[in-house]
């Protein structure tokens, strides 16, 4: 049998011991093999090393930045684009902007001309497009965020699709037509599968952060972010990932947010993370490539180097979070004392400074650190060191669904 077939009974083993199913329930422990196929690239990556010095020397700053800024799940709808509710049609929300959450980068370098989307006296760009785009549909009393209405072709046409992707430049939402795509097919799984609605998907997952990532990577081609390298099958699973991070920081590990196992979750393989462990000293790039990415050119979905960018990366954050985690062991506790905000998976974060009495105070984290944190963080760090104008290398050019 080859590498790509499969045994029907052998992936229904296999379905049983993830997890998946129905809501079936298991002994075995739900795995997402994430970080077990990171580590396999890693292991075998010719073009991307990891520096273990710098490795060491970024866990200690990132941990020290984070206590200092309070890095919390408390108030991810504090973004005046995140929606406030936290009901139903949160989640809904939510799975709508993690199912179209892909590929917002522009060649164009003049950033006045990129893709933008106008909302509330502002322009955004970035993941804030998207955000924004959803909630002026909703305003407009388009039901973007609602499953049935996908399927509807005469009511949600592609043309009134194109008007709620709507740009304020001349250049348009990238992959659209894959955008359209992901919808219908999207709807049509719920339709079929899950009675209409993805709250039904985490009723399966039985609060398993792991078992939801792998139903939905199951279900949903659109979330079934594989490839092949060196002979062996490996996954990466980011949009599947951060919709299950987002839910987890906006309903502040509650409710349709409760995940018993969300430290499974590991950092969401993209462009800013290996451009900011880059920058970190942490990741290494062969003469090649590095020229390569430092001349804009585009790297294909699927490629080895593509492939070893994204996984030595999801192997160097846990790395640090290791690191982390055995320099200060206090960082696996969970905490109940005040803390600051992280937006999510965001462009950015705005950052206030706590005072007590004039003297500025230092609030601890209300989470362990993980993987979620510690990307979240990193993110955020790149998009203000670009604000900033600070050199660095480009991030990689790869256009895909996956992210």
């Amino acid at each position: 049998m080859s590498d790509d077939e499969a045994d029907s009974e052998l992936l229904e083993l296999l379905r049983k011991s993830l997890g998946l199913g129905g809501g079936r329930t298991t002994s075995v422990p739900a795995e997402t093999k994430v970080l077990e196929s990171a580590r396999y690239i890693f292991d075998n990556a010719i073009d991307v090393a990891l520096d273990p010095s710098s490795t060491r020397e970024a866990a200690e700053t990132i941990w020290r930045l984070m206590r200092e800024k309070g890095y919390s799940t408390k108030t991810w709808s504090e973004h005046e684009l995140h929606p406030k509710s936290k009901d139903e049609r949160t989640v809904d929300f939510i799975f709508t902007m993690d199912l179209l959450n892909f590929s917002f980068w522009s060649d164009e370098s003049d950033e006045s001309k990129r893709f933008a989307v106008e909302y509330r006296g502002k322009r955004w760009t970035g993941y804030w497009s998207l955000v924004a785009a959803l909630q002026r549909a909703l305003d407009e009393e388009i039901p973007i965020t609602t499953p049935d209405f996908w399927l509807n072709e005469d009511e949600c046409t592609d043309d009134l699709l194109r008007h709620v992707f709507r740009s304020a430049t001349d250049e348009q939402i990238p992959l659209f037509e894959e955008r359209v795509r992901c919808l219908r097919e999207a709807g049509k799984v719920l339709d079929e599968k899950f009675d209409g609605s993805f709250i039904n998907c985490i009723y399966d997952a039985n609060q398993s952060a792991a078992a939801l990532v792998n139903l939905l990577a199951e279900n949903f081609p659109c979330f079934r972010d594989e490839a092949s390298f060196d002979g062996r099958r490996v996954r990466f699973y980011k949009r599947a990932q951060i919709l299950v991070a987002d839910l987890w920081a906006c309903f502040e590990g509650q409710s349709y947010g409760e995940f018993h196992d969300i430290d499974k979750i590991t950092m969401f393989a993209d462009y800013r993370i290996p451009q900011m462990l880059h920058q970190l000293g942490c990741l290494l790039y062969s003469p090649r490539l590095e020229s390569h990415i430092r001349r804009l050119e585009p790297i294909p979905s699927g490629s080895t180097w593509e492939l070893e960018l994204r996984g030595v990366s999801i192997w160097c954050i846990e790395l640090i979070r290791q690191e982390i985690e055995r320099r200060y062991p206090e960082s696996r506790k969970k905490r109940d004392a005040p803390t600051k905000k992280v937006n999510g998976r965001t462009d950015e974060m705005e950052m206030e400074e706590e005072e007590t009495n004039g003297t500025a105070t230092v609030p601890s984290l209300d989470f362990g650190v993980n993987a979620i944190l510690i990307d979240f963080f990193l993110y955020d760090r790149v998009k203000q060191l670009e604000q900033e104008g600070r050199e660095m290398i480009p991030h990689h050019r790869t256009r895909s669904i996956w992210y």
